[in-house]
């Protein structure tokens, strides 16, 4: 067997590229109810390959279903065998194959197929559904200790540490094998690079496409269905507008904007329907951004009340008290916003301008000083046709 490394692509295998990138995206995106008998399967299978005997296989819609189930039947939720499936069915694959491939070709390959928005995605679920399940953990908890217990708060830290935490720690994603997927995909289908691991490769995939969440332990393995719905924009941010961006088939969600989670009474609401005067009593800095993102400052300058500091021509110079950050006294300061009316149409358009653009001589910002600024440092005086 040859042991010559690749050191670059024909042009009809880098023509499958994105066949392989759009392939494994689908499968991190992937949703609907699991076919249980093939998960089950899948998970014989895996065990199988780190020499286990099956365990039980319990399947449970969410992961904080998980967690009661964790919480009742261990009194230790530590399990080492996710790094034992991490390494027999992923990182060996990937050690093996990648050493076929000249380190610039590799660097190419990963960047194109080893999708990091995948991984992106993968931390924002972990993120979100780890709080889900922190605070459904904390009542479960509360609730079998005595009431001086509950008072004291390293009680509930400590619990969090040695319950919650650790269950995600030992629990396998499997969108975060799907960021890998596609590179090792690519090199075993189209490249043909030996590998010793053709079982473990067909498990790899199974878990991928199969399964939700697994949570293996030595005789009993709980796996989580998928999400109905998953929604992403194009940037692998978890993103949805007027629909969750993630709901699991009994009606929990997760409302988000652009990779911002927002609190439901936002969520369900399309952007169109939000209301400018919202952005003044949201105290939460990175949702207020979100809602600035989605009502426009177009909107927010005709819409809240404003402060007309300056105008040239169609342009005006606008002062709003909101921010999305404060001072170190904890005042709101001023935002700058430049609108530009259109004189034909009457469209109004608008955008932020930095406090700090004015000249030296004046004491303020003035509107030519903004419309400078927007316009990369031309002067305004200098424009031949004004849009």
């Amino acid at each position: 067997m040859s042991q010559t490394k690749v050191k670059k692509l024909t042009p009809e295998q880098a023509a499958l590229i994105p066949v392989y990138r759009q392939k494994w995206r689908a499968r991190s995106l992937s949703t609907g109810p699991i076919n249980r008998s093939q998960a089950a399967e899948t998970i014989k299978s895996a065990y199988s390959a780190i020499g286990l005997k099956a365990p039980e296989i319990i399947f449970v819609d969410r992961p904080d279903e998980a967690a009661d189930l964790i919480l009742s039947r261990f009194d230790n939720p530590s399990s080492e065998l996710r790094s034992q499936f991490e390494t027999k069915l992923r990182s060996q694959l990937e050690k093996q194959v990648r050493g076929y491939l000249r380190s610039q070709l590799e660097s190419e390959l990963q960047s194109e197929l080893q999708t990091q928005r995948s991984a992106r995605l993968y931390t924002q679920l972990q993120t979100q559904l780890s709080e889900a399940q922190r605070q459904h953990l904390a009542g479960e908890i509360g609730s079998q200790l005595l009431p001086q217990e509950v008072i004291d708060e390293r009680s509930g830290d400590i619990y969090w540490q040695t319950l919650g935490r650790e269950q995600f720690s030992h629990c396998i994603q499997p969108e975060l094998w799907a960021a890998c997927g596609g590179l090792l995909d690519f090199c075993i289908s189209v490249l043909n690079l030996p590998h010793s691991y053709g079982r473990n490769w067909i498990v790899f995939q199974s878990i991928v496409r199969d399964c939700g969440w697994i949570y293996p332990y030595d005789k009993v393995c709980i796996v989580c269905s998928k999400p109905i719905a998953l929604s992403v924009d194009s940037n692998h941010r978890l993103h949805a507008e007027g629909t969750p961006a993630v709901q699991f088939a009994d009606g929990v969600s997760i409302y988000a904007y652009h990779g911002v989670i927002l609190p439901e009474w936002y969520g369900r609401l399309h952007p169109h329907q939000w209301q400018s005067k919202w952005v003044l009593k949201e105290q939460n800095a990175e949702v207020r951004r979100a809602l600035i993102q989605g009502i426009t400052y177009d909107r927010i300058c005709q819409e809240l009340a404003v402060t007309k500091l300056d105008s040239w021509q169609e342009y005006t110079l606008l002062s709003i008290e909101f921010d999305d950050d404060f001072d170190n006294t904890g005042n709101p300061k001023p935002v700058y916003l430049l609108k530009m009316t259109c004189p034909s149409t009457g469209h109004i358009h608008a955008l932020r301008v930095p406090p700090n653009v004015r000249s030296s001589s004046r004491a303020s910002l003035t509107a030519k000083q903004a419309i400078r600024w927007v316009n990369w440092d031309i002067d305004p005086a200098e424009f031949s046709v004004q849009t």
